[in-house]
């Protein structure tokens, strides 16, 4: 009986075939990479899969960057001036 339970625990937690292309659907309009590109809806999911993933550590890395260029701005201004603080809130976001 617990096998059974199990079995419908793990099938109703499962996306359907029709949700997962709704999602790369959804990640090919998102990408700008994918879609830019006139055949974008003839891309694989996994491309569109590896270009989100991809997308993502670009963004991550933008992100370090700038907080980078935001602490050294930091070092450089009164650190009790207005803008002193408006860089560090950004910097803790």
């Amino acid at each position: 009986m617990s096998s059974r339970r199990s079995r419908q625990a793990s099938s109703s937690s499962r996306i359907s075939d029709d949700q997962i292309t709704d999602l790369i659907s959804k990640l090919r309009q998102s990408i700008p990479e994918i879609r830019q590109n006139r055949r974008s809806s003839t891309v694989s999911a996994s491309k569109v899969l590896q270009e989100t993933c991809n997308y993502i550590r670009n963004l991550h890395k933008e992100a370090d960057d700038l907080s980078d260029r935001l602490s050294q701005l930091l070092e450089t201004i009164d650190p009790n001036s207005p803008q002193a603080a408006i860089i560090r809130s950004l910097i803790n976001e």
